[in-house]
């Protein structure tokens, strides 16, 4: 059964919920609707475990080794340990809030937005408790901007990769030898490759078929399980003396990081749909905890051996390291086919809050035209935002400082200290939630500072990541 499987019909402004919202069948626009028997059976453990690995495996899981050399090679580890162990204990936080929120609010399940909601409801400030809805609002905002953000990324990343196939073909060889370094002058621009792309992705978003979505999910992980596999295959041999990498570099450098490892945990966002859709949701902190331990060992071992096996040439995606033969043109290939069924997956979040506010406004007679019609601008302004800023490292740290650290690192701790500030909380969960926050918001006020500087310099003075440089 897919995640998307179960119910597709957001009401204006609201994301998933059992009855009305994240993925609820959308009446004359769903292609088929879910039965009572089906939709009652949930998933298992394992359908809920393979997932949650599904949603933190994308596009920031391949540019973690830079993020390593922006971090150093004993200060990257650690940090990286550290934010997965806080992101994952903000989504613990979540899940309990969302939970004592729907038992308030008598409510079979509250999702992100509406969790935000009633705890303002309840809060001791006026002000706050009168515009409430600015909470569900604000979060919604976060989840559009993050979600069309990872397609935006994604864009990129099909396009650098892309790149590189086509334009190296002529010397790809059945030798795997290590790329050396080769100044290379593109034949065609990497915004072309976008928009070649373009027309696909839009078709592909115009599929509402769930279960032909399901089968697109199921052939996304095997692609990506079969390429990971590949590139685990290449780092570990011949790994060069690390003793020459440095163990932490500049602060500037390490923001960059910072953006890059938040943005990497994509799942965020998907832990109450995958709560609620669940058999026996009462196991899902098991899962969680599985889950997340191993998608956290995942990023450690990738990212720190990606790191030591290219060193200062790490590119902003590993793939683009990867040596110019067929086997590992076929692991891009292989990424980048599971990376564009993803889209698909990735896009139906902001779809499924603007999409029904949209048709709201018009004539009924008008609904498909209007749903494909906004289904075809939001793809063709994640082309237009990746053909702006063509760079993949920057585009990832922006991303993840902005918007992927409120919904991960701020948010989730507010929401701690508003919903059960009445209930005795104890100093140390009041300090420790207000750090994190803290923590959080320097991470995305710093990080964002850094990004930006970083985008309006000259492509010489950053991280270069252009499929071109390396041969």
């Amino acid at each position: 059964m897919s995640l998307l499987g179960k119910d597709f019909n957001s009401e204006p402004g609201s994301l998933d919920d059992r009855s009305k919202s994240f993925s609820e069948s959308r009446g004359s626009l769903a292609s088929e609707n879910i039965h009572p028997a089906e939709e009652a059976s949930g998933l298992s453990i394992m359908q809920t475990l393979i997932h949650l690995l599904k949603c933190n495996i994308g596009t920031g899981l391949l540019g973690l080794p830079l993020a390593m050399k922006n971090a150093g090679l004993l200060v990257g580890p650690i940090s990286l340990l550290a934010i997965g162990i806080l992101t994952v204990h903000c989504m613990v936080i979540l899940l309990n809030c969302a939970h004592h929120l729907s038992q308030r609010s008598q409510k079979i399940f509250v999702n992100y937005g509406e969790a935000m909601m009633y705890s303002l409801e309840t809060c001791p400030n006026a002000w706050l408790r009168t515009h409430s809805v600015w909470g569900r609002y604000t979060v919604n905002f976060l989840l559009i901007t993050t979600q069309l953000g990872f397609c935006s990324v994604y864009f990129m990343f099909m396009a650098d990769n892309l790149q590189q196939m086509v334009e190296e073909a002529h010397m790809t060889s059945n030798s795997c030898q290590p790329r050396k370094i080769l100044v290379l002058t593109p034949i065609l621009n990497i915004r072309f490759y976008m928009l070649t792309i373009l027309p696909f992705l839009v078709l592909l978003v115009f599929i509402q078929n769930l279960r032909m979505l399901s089968i697109f999910s199921t052939l996304a992980n095997v692609t990506t399980l079969g390429s990971m596999a590949l590139i685990f295959e290449y780092i570990i041999q011949e790994i060069p003396d690390p003793s020459s990498l440095p163990l932490m570099t500049s602060w500037k450098t390490f923001l960059l990081f910072f953006g890059t490892a938040i943005f990497t945990f994509e799942g965020v966002g998907m832990v109450l749909p995958l709560k609620n859709q669940m058999k026996h949701p009462q196991q899902f902190s098991f899962v969680l905890y599985l889950g997340m331990s191993l998608v956290i060992i995942l990023y450690i071992c990738l990212g720190t051996l990606g790191y030591m096996k290219f060193g200062s040439n790490t590119q902003a995606s590993i793939t683009l390291n990867l040596p110019n033969c067929w086997l590992y043109q076929s692991v891009k290939l292989m990424y980048s086919i599971g990376i564009f069924f993803t889209y698909a997956l990735q896009f139906h979040v902001p779809a499924e809050i603007i999409i029904p506010f949209v048709i709201s406004q018009g004539s009924e007679s008008w609904t498909l035209f209007i749903d494909l019609s906004v289904r075809t601008a939001l793809v063709c302004l994640t082309c237009v935002s990746a053909i702006l800023i063509p760079r993949l490292d920057l585009v990832i740290s922006f991303v993840g400082s902005v918007s992927s650290s409120a919904l991960a690192l701020i948010i989730p701790p507010l929401l701690e200290l508003i919903t059960f500030y009445a209930e005795d909380m104890s100093y140390v969960t009041v300090a420790k939630d207000i750090m994190i926050s803290i923590l959080g918001l320097l991470g995305c006020v710093f990080g964002t500072y850094q990004a930006l500087y970083e985008l309006i310099q000259p492509i010489n003075h950053s991280i270069a990541n252009s499929t071109g440089v390396y041969a």
